[in-house]
């Protein structure tokens, strides 16, 4: 027994309620247990009980063992004077109380005690791998629901943090966390850094000419300092050179990375998009913000960087012609985790609604992410349709499941009730 689980039973009161007494024998009815408070205090607020005659209202304290309540120090904490109930697994105390106790060992459920331990102890990909299949989908649907609002809750905090750095300008804002989704998991703090060192009002002064674009994004990530032999690789250097001087610009100090990484997603292309994506886009986060449809922003996304790049996956070195176009999948990608959450968050930011909705539905229409927990999960029988069901999904594996966090889990929970 843990005082967690004890805090569940009660909260749900999932323990025998008939013929219930205090340790000094007085007959006690549970009208509400409370609210849980998760703050400093009692473990229940504003319960309502009554035990002989009379009807109490006030907070309700639980512990494994009554003796606690001294050994925690309640009796000389003021905060703890409103306690009408302290609620034990074991009254290993026979003095008389000024509180009333209950004690609720042999009131619960061997088998909820025995699935407890079950999840508890389980070393699997999940706790509740074997009994997953039992939970109903309308407990699951509810449950995404909240999963995802958590998920973006918390994606929220950080797109905040982004705007505050950039006082409040959401276009900058979203240069920022683009130019990071394209750097992937491995060049993202190179990307961003880069975004930081060059303002969107230098971007906009060039966007007519993709080079120069390409300059400035390949310069500052410092990929244009070997010893060039091809014509554009030295037209981009010398274009670098100038700019460089001209906005009085300072490289980045991160490195790129190129190894085990497909040459798709080398630097150097996801770069040359990203400068195409700025020229061929004006105020983007606006245009996506009024966009009718997911659809219209994937084909914005869908930009293929320029004719050299086909024929390179590195400068100065050819390669066989493959056209260098932004796919499904990174697309995918960006939609989810950089598109949803900047919505989600300016709707949220300024209390417009539509966007949060938005950025819902438009995580419904687009593909389920494909890793390693949503194929676990797939594998359980698990609904994992759409980037909707996905990033719920991945919440639920880091948030809970990882954490073994089953009390506070919907799916947890339906195990332990049946």
């Amino acid at each position: 027994m843990t005082e967690r689980l004890l805090q569940f039973i009660w909260q749900l009161r999932y323990f025998d309620k008939n013929e219930l007494v205090t340790s000094a024998g007085e007959p006690l009815q549970i009208i509400f247990p409370g609210n849980l408070n998760n703050d400093q205090g009692p473990d229940f607020s504003e319960a309502k009980i009554r035990i002989a005659e009379t009807t109490w209202i006030g907070s309700i304290e639980l512990h494994i063992k009554a003796s606690d309540w001294k050994k925690h120090k309640h009796h000389n904490d003021e905060n703890y004077n409103n306690v009408i109930l302290h609620v034990v697994w074991q009254n290993d105390i026979n003095a008389d109380n000024l509180i009333p106790v209950l004690e609720l060992q042999g009131r619960v459920s061997k088998i909820l005690l025995e699935r407890y331990e079950t999840l508890m102890t389980t070393i699997a990909f999940i706790p509740c791998e074997r009994a997953i299949h039992s939970v109903r989908d309308i407990i699951w649907k509810s449950w995404k629901e909240r999963l995802l609002a958590e998920r973006l809750s918390r994606k929220a905090m950080v797109v905040e943090d982004y705007l505050k750095d950039s006082n409040c300008h959401w276009e900058e804002t979203f240069w920022r966390l683009l130019a990071r989704n394209f750097g992937m998991k491995v060049n993202a703090d190179a990307f961003e850094e880069m975004a930081r060192s060059i303002s969107l009002n230098i971007l906009a002064k060039h966007k007519n000419q993709i080079n120069q674009l390409e300059a400035l994004l390949l310069g500052q990530c410092n990929l244009l300092k070997a010893n060039f032999k091809d014509d554009y690789s030295q037209m981009l250097q010398k274009e670098y050179v100038f700019l460089k001087k001209k906005y009085e610009l300072r490289p980045i100090h991160t490195a790129l990375f190129f190894l085990r990484m497909r040459p798709g997603n080398f630097p150097t292309i996801r770069l040359a998009q990203l400068a195409t994506l700025v020229q061929q886009s004006v105020h983007l986060f606006s245009r996506i913000k009024e966009a009718g449809s997911v659809d219209q922003v994937r084909q914005w996304l869908a930009v293929s960087a320029n004719d050299y790049w086909h024929y390179h996956y590195r400068l100065d070195e050819l390669s066989q012609y493959k056209m260098k176009r932004v796919g499904t999948q990174m697309i995918n990608n960006i939609i989810i985790n950089t598109i949803v959450p900047s919505l989600f968050t300016y709707g949220n930011y300024h209390s417009e609604e539509r966007y949060k909705q938005k950025a819902l539905r438009w995580l419904e229409q687009t593909a389920a992410e494909n890793n390693s927990i949503t194929n676990s999960f797939e594998q359980l029988n698990v609904e994992n349709k759409t980037a909707f069901d996905s990033q719920a999904l991945v919440e639920l594996q880091h948030g809970y499941c990882n954490k073994k966090r089953c009390l506070d889990c919907a799916i947890g929970n339906a195990i332990l009730k049946n």
